[in-house]
């Protein structure tokens, strides 16, 4: 797949923070119009990638490109990205923080905004500060989501939730996302309840690109779960790594 037919190409890219490699020369592809899961264990080097594909941090060697261009600090404006961390201001309230956006990203759609604070039960008065943990991921949620990007990154958007919270989440990424010309890659431990939202899944191990295949194609030539399918790979590198570490 060329630079210009994927939405993110990945070309041996490394990435080590000091002594610890934390992605190591992933070559691959990911297609436009799709929600692509980037999945793996934790510490596997999933939140690195999505960085390094939003532009946050630079590879140590190797290019990232997003959509046929060679990934910097420019591309932000190209990309919404979810962390998985605390990102909101806190001494905003949820109105000001959705300004705030209007103000700060060209892109950003107020009416769909709107809608989704609707959508997920979240009143403007609402000082940040205050908000449970389920209603600060809401509105990171809108956050990202209202912003007319191409392309989505979401880091562990369900780490933590409870179920309710985990489960308006998704319907909020079925009900607000265009993959007519949005692609979503959205990383996660949570494999077995994001399934049924994915079109092709990635999986990341040690740092490394171990599989990538579409959904549809798991199911019917493996036979398996996504969550099988996984544990099989991820035993298969353990494997390979103990016979390859032994002497003879």
């Amino acid at each position: 797949m060329s630079t210009e037919q994927a939405v993110i190409q990945f070309e041996h890219t490394t990435k080590r923070f000091g002594r610890k490699l934390a992605v190591s020369d992933v070559s691959g592809s990911f297609p436009r119009g799709s929600v692509v899961g980037l999945i793996g264990p934790n510490g596997s080097g999933k939140s690195t990638l999505l960085k390094l594909a939003a532009g946050l941090i630079r590879p140590t060697s190797g290019k990232v490109w997003v959509s046929g261009n060679v990934v910097n600090g420019r591309i932000r404006s190209g990309v919404s990205f979810l962390p998985d961390t605390n990102s909101l201001y806190p001494f905003y309230t949820v109105g000001e923080t959705i300004h705030y956006c209007v103000q700060a990203f060209p892109d950003f759609d107020l009416n769909k905004a709107l809608k989704m604070m609707e959508f997920l039960e979240l009143s403007h008065g609402q000082k940040v500060s205050h908000l449970s943990k389920g209603k600060y991921s809401r509105l990171k949620l809108v956050v990202t989501l209202s912003r007319e990007t191409p392309l989505v990154l979401m880091d562990e958007p369900l780490s933590g939730l409870d179920p309710m919270v985990r489960k308006s989440i998704l319907k909020s990424l079925i009900e607000f996302v265009d993959v007519d010309w949005q692609t979503v890659v959205l990383s996660t431990h949570e494999v077995a309840e994001i399934e049924p939202l994915l079109d092709h899944v990635a999986l990341i191990h040690q740092g490394q690109l171990k599989g990538f295949d579409t959904v549809d194609n798991i199911r019917a030539e493996h036979n398996t779960s996504l969550v099988t399918w996984m544990e099989a790979l991820v035993q298969e590198a353990k494997e390979y790594q103990g016979s390859a570490s032994v002497s003879v």
